[in-house]
């Protein structure tokens, strides 16, 4: 019998981004505002009484790489910007009379330290990981001092954009001597019908001191209607200090799963009782769904077969760096959905909390990854992506003592979130040469750049297996509601090694080749792209393979680092760029994946095929004997110059029109690109792509207008409501000609002013090229919009933003923020 693996999983979604979910207890408030940050290296700094006087005033999340100046001195793996040492400080005063307050960091980059009057509270060396400090031993009356180190010296440490400093939210905790504890509240779904649901809830509590009187827990689920609909109070036995767990178990009567397309939330609420009052609890949103995998039939959630349709993120937007507020985030992740994306693999580190709680609310399914290497740094780009001489600078010097604990806290942390499926525990940590190596390498090859064959002196491909036993271990002591997967770019090393039984789930990255193959020769191994090329052929050996369950296609965003030669800010592979603009190329997956009626075009110049030549467009091949050149959605040529209209649809056939007129017959899509492609002569107007159903009704459509000289600038406000305490705008700025009509070939410089209690956090216009600063006021347009980010300042009143440029009727947008 082929293995099947089958888990059932009920999951809790914090409620918004309160941080009461993330640590499961007290009353967690942020604490962001306030802080002082210098770029030095200076050990005085942790003492309470050193002078900050001269310090920046920052808010946090704050990334000080970002607000640098691109240097092509610098490594292309960091995008060529810079790390450095930093310090932040804050000096505050706790008057609420909780018995305990805590600190919790949800990531700084990296090697953190943290002091607090002088004393040191701890350490942590990864850039990723969430953890907390217990404060109170230490705090005083009156003026009380947090000093943060972050080392980000070696700055050339990872392969992509990783930011530095206190780049994620900041909370403090007030809390009793006995609370619910941190990451303490989990959940397992151990059955599920149409009619009822067995939840098993784990309670957790810390008891600094011992229990004076009954110490019970309440656990209630409460339906979006506000009923509850089930509920339990259960008593822990032991009253010592120290440590206490205990089970609850709830039955729901007619659950309604979380689905994709239907990611119901129900409200879960824990509370702890001491002598029969409420000392502790604490509130997130949940969702119910099983997760079903198998080696011959791919993925089932809830039952029904579905195919990931998945793209790889990093954790920066640009401009913004690595503190991204939620509302880009929401707004990214609405966009690949929009799209018909409906998973997410977090590239290749534990991402910011935000990001698994508006998966869950929009139904995103996630794999979240630990690693991208383990004991043994890999190559980092210094001149150019795969170019010239690497350095190796990594997490080498720390893995083997927090590697396990690194991974134990993701999986803790993460864990009540629906939408997270997979949990991986490295990328590509097999990739040949780099720096395993095996025997098995002479005179083969894998799908990406390799450096030769085997290689004796290297470390041997078996310690990956060893490794990988440890972490899964590791991740399997929290949590066995979900598999253990990792992503392995050498699977033909790998499979000379204990690394792919270990796990339960193995993905293959690049190794579409390998799909048949594998199949037949591990029959009962469950197999799916962790990580493809976005090229249309890696979503058909998904789509046309029953056993493929789904692929990871590199990637949704473009992203900083793993640059090319300067001037590069990052990779270009996105579906989306850098502002989360959509690409042609997002189009196009969109006539693939989109559940919607979808019809997209773009335009070019047709340039007649020369005989012999082989025929090219730009970044695709050429198709039906056509040749063209920088395909846009715009309908601006000279007259009468002939035109190739592409129209990417998922409608059954297709028609275009000009000015009304029927200029391109009904035609069915060629299925392997699910487009349309005419010939026809260029004339100014309106040019109309229909998708039309098999009787001929318009379905779907988009269409271009001919655009004059840019006259004037729009400015549009993604959200209406901007939420009043640091809540960012997202304003969209396009220039349009003399009708407002979009003039995507313009390329104008952008004065931003802002006025109010808001500041601008930067302007992104998806430029990869660009390597001006991008944070302050002043930003040329690309494809002729860009976004610019507002944050307001938590005071009241109306913000006017403003933007002008020379010889353009400017435009401004006012709101006033919301509590």
């Amino acid at each position: 019998m082929k293995k099947k693996l089958i888990t059932l999983m009920f999951c809790a979604l914090a409620a918004g981004i309160a941080a009461n979910a993330q640590v499961s207890f007290g009353d967690a408030q942020k604490f962001d505002d306030g802080w002082k940050f210098m770029l030095t290296d200076n050990a005085s700094a942790a003492l309470p009484n050193f002078d900050d006087a001269a310090w920046r005033n920052v808010t946090l999340p704050h990334d000080w790489s970002v607000e640098a100046i691109a240097s092509p001195d610098l490594a292309s793996c960091t995008g060529y910007l810079p790390g450095g040492i930093g310090w932040y400080r804050k000096h505050f005063t706790v008057t609420d009379g909780a018995a305990r307050h805590y600190i919790y960091f949800e990531g700084v980059y990296n090697r953190s330290e943290v002091y607090l009057n002088g004393q040191y509270l701890g350490s942590r060396p990864s850039g990723f990981a969430s953890f907390m400090y217990d404060m109170t031993p230490y705090l005083k009356e009156g003026d009380n001092v947090i000093a943060v180190k972050a080392d980000h010296s070696r700055y050339a440490d990872c392969r992509w954009y990783t930011g530095s400093g206190i780049y994620r939210d900041v909370w403090i905790v007030s809390a009793p001597d006995v609370h619910l504890a941190m990451w303490g509240t989990a959940y397992r779904l151990t059955s599920m019908t149409a009619k009822a649901a067995t939840v098993d809830v784990d309670v957790e509590v810390e008891k600094n001191v011992p229990a004076r009187g009954k110490l019970e827990a309440v656990v209630s689920l409460v339906d979006k209607a506000g009923k509850t609909v089930a509920t339990r109070k259960a008593q822990f036995k032991d009253l010592s200090k120290g440590t206490a767990k205990m089970t609850v178990t709830l039955n729901v009567p007619n659950p309604h799963p979380w689905n994709l397309d239907d990611p119901y939330l129900y409200e879960l609420r824990t509370d702890l009782l001491m002598g029969g009052a409420k000392i502790d609890g604490n509130t997130v949103r949940a969702g119910l769904r099983t997760l079903e995998f198998s080696a011959d039939h791919g993925f089932a959630l809830n039952g029904k077969n579905t195919k990931v349709k998945g793209v790889c993120l990093h954790h920066d937007a640009g401009v913004l760096g690595a503190a991204v507020p939620y509302e880009v985030w929401y707004y990214r992740l609405a966009a690949l959905k929009e799209i018909g994306v409906n998973g997410i693999r977090g590239s290749h580190n534990p991402h910011t909390p935000m990001l698994y709680d508006i998966c869950d609310e929009l139904g995103l399914l996630v794999m979240d990854e630990a690693f991208d290497e383990w004991e043994f740094p890999k190559k980092k780009w210094v001149t150019g992506w795969n170019q010239g001489t690497p350095v190796f600078f990594g997490t080498d010097d720390f893995f083997n003592e927090w590697g396990e604990r690194d991974v134990t806290d993701m999986v803790r942390r993460d864990r009540n979130h629906a939408s997270i499926f997979l949990w991986s525990i490295g990328n590509e940590v097999d990739y040949p040469n780099d720096p395993y190596s095996h025997p098995i390498l002479n005179g083969t090859t894998i799908n990406q750049p390799m450096s030769g064959g085997y290689k004796p002196d290297a470390p041997p491909a078996e310690r990956i297996g060893m490794i990988a036993k440890r972490l899964a271990a590791a991740v399997r002591a929290v949590d066995t509601s979900r598999p253990v997967t990792g992503a392995l770019a050498g699977v033909l090393m790998s499979n000379q090694t204990e690394y792919p039984d270990v796990i339960d789930v193995v993905g293959y990255n690049y190794t579409e080749d390998r799909y048949d193959t594998d199949h037949e020769a591990y029959p009962n191994r469950i197999i799916y792209g962790s990580e493809t090329s976005s090229g249309i052929n890696s979503w058909f050996a998904v789509r046309d393979h029953e056993h493929i369950f789904g692929h990871f296609l590199w990637t949704g965003t473009d992203y900083l680092g793993e640059s090319g030669r300067f001037p590069s800010r990052g990779m270009g592979t996105g579906l989306f760029d850098l502002g989360s603009f959509p690409k042609t190329s997002a189009m196009n997956r969109a006539a693939f994946w989109s559940e919607k009626p979808f019809t997209y075009m773009v335009t070019s110049v047709y340039v007649a095929p020369q005989p012999g030549a082989q025929q090219r467009g730009r970044g695709q091949q050429g198709r039906g004997g056509f040749n063209f050149v920088a395909p846009a959605a715009t309908w601006c040529m000279e007259p009468g110059q002939q035109a190739r209209v592409t129209c990417y649809t998922n409608a059954p056939q297709a028609r275009l029109r000009l000015n009304g007129t029927v200029v391109g017959e009904l035609t069915k899509p060629d299925e392997r690109q699910q487009a349309v492609n005419w010939v026809i002569p260029y004339a100014p107007g309106t040019l109309v792509a229909e998708g039309c159903d098999m009787n001929g009704n318009v379905v779907s459509s988009y269409t271009i207008q001919t655009n004059g000289l840019p006259a004037a600038i729009k400015a549009t406000l993604v959200y209406p409501e901007v939420a009043l305490d640091r809540g960012t705008a997202l304003v969209l700025v396009e220039i349009v000609d003399g009708n407002g009509i979009p003039v995507k070939q313009a390329d104008n410089e952008i004065l931003c002013m802002v006025e109010g209690n808001a500041r601008l956090l930067g302007m992104e216009s998806g430029n990869n090229t660009d390597m001006t600063a991008h944070y302050d006021a002043r930003e040329r347009v690309y494809n002729g919009h860009l976004m610019a980010y507002v944050q307001t300042t938590g005071e009241p009143g109306t913000v006017k933003v403003s933007f002008s440029s020379p010889l353009l009727k400017g435009a401004s947008v006012e709101f006033t923020p919301v509590k």
